[in-house]
């Protein structure tokens, strides 16, 4: 049992179960004993490998496209150059590297990282030395200028509720216990959910995921696109409309129980695209694949390619196909972008 197992299961035995959300919560910040507290969970060593520690390519080329969506919008200055959840910096490493040649671009830029755990950024404060960068608890703190975003597998890892339909009633899916375990129950019949398509056009035995953290998370980023400019770019995997259980558990890149080791496992959720796209003024979504494509990512691959044999080359290639190909992330993981109404088409997606 870990520590904090042990302590979900004291507090659920004094004040009863508690919702997925409240529970992935703890999971993943919870001040001594949360996932993303208390270790750098990336790469090979962790749980799990992002696209930006796959290959420089994907960093580039979304930093490029917010550069000329910089310069398409009028090159404003100042602007904040935001990323949530950074990681290991990996990524805005990659986007500073790719930029540095866009005249004016880094003497507009104020960096700012939205990170929560303190590992993490000391980890991005060495990976992007000597560059100047601000850290930010929430969205909320971001400045009141332009904003040119990217947020890669930021938004699966925020806590969800689960509801089930059960006949004609609604119920939420709880965490409670069995035996002195913890496991999932149910809720008495709720007076009511939130009116929202998915919740309407369910039938009898249907899941429905909401994550009103996202909703909270965005909100400011959608303010600030739609008073100053700019533009942001959400990567991750899900669909436009969440459907069914996708609550997940990675441990040593490897699925595991949800509930079987609190705080030792990183836990998503699919993202519901359609959802974050509510109130935006402009938004675009497409595959990653298609957008990468779009972004010019073969030509880019090519040219890295040229000086490179043997085993470095087809880890390259390999690396090519793992972000594009539609049955390896290139179909899972969509992209969408918010931008103000009236805004030039941003780039990587088709003026229509």
């Amino acid at each position: 049992m870990t520590p904090l197992a042990a302590l979900l299961i004291e507090r659920i035995r004094e004040s009863g179960p508690i919702s997925v959300a409240d529970y992935m919560a703890d999971c993943l910040l919870h001040p001594a004993h949360g996932y993303y507290t208390t270790r750098d969970p990336f790469g090979a060593g962790g749980d799990f490998t992002t696209a930006p520690e796959i290959s420089q390519m994907f960093g580039e080329l979304f930093g490029l496209a917010l550069a000329q969506a910089w310069l398409d919008q009028g090159a404003p200055s100042p602007f904040t150059l935001a990323e949530l959840g950074p990681g290991r910096g990996t990524l805005m490493a990659d986007v500073l590297r790719a930029t540095r040649g866009v005249p004016g671009f880094h003497a507009a830029a104020r960096v700012v990282l939205v990170e929560a755990s303190p590992v993490l950024r000391a980890r991005q404060r060495d990976r992007l030395a000597p560059h100047p960068v601000t850290w930010a608890d929430s969205t909320d703190s971001l400045p009141d200028q332009p904003l040119f975003l990217i947020a890669n597998e930021f938004f699966d890892a925020l806590p969800i509720r689960q509801f089930l339909r059960d006949g004609v009633v609604w119920r939420e899916r709880l965490v409670g216990l069995d035996k002195g375990h913890l496991a999932f129950g149910l809720s008495a019949p709720l007076p009511q959910v939130p009116d929202s398509p998915a919740f309407r056009d369910a039938p009898a035995g249907a899941l429905v995921e909401v994550c009103p953290a996202a909703t909270f998370a965005l909100a400011p980023v959608r303010a600030r696109i739609a008073r100053f400019g700019g533009l942001a770019y959400i990567i991750d995997y899900g669909d436009w409309r969440s459907r069914g259980d996708t609550l997940q558990a990675l441990r040593a890149h490897a699925f595991d129980d949800p509930l079987a080791h609190p705080g030792e496992a990183d836990l998503t959720a699919h993202v519901d695209f359609e959802a974050l796209a509510q109130g935006a003024g402009a938004c675009a979504y497409d595959t990653q694949g298609a957008v990468l494509a779009r972004l010019g990512i073969a030509a880019r691959a090519d040219r890295l390619a040229q000086g490179l044999a043997g085993p470095a080359r087809e880890t390259h290639l390999a690396a090519l196909r793992r972000l594009t190909h539609p049955q390896e992330m290139g179909s899972l993981f969509k992209v969408l972008a918010l931008c103000r109404a009236g805004s030039p088409p941003p780039p990587g997606f088709d003026a229509a």
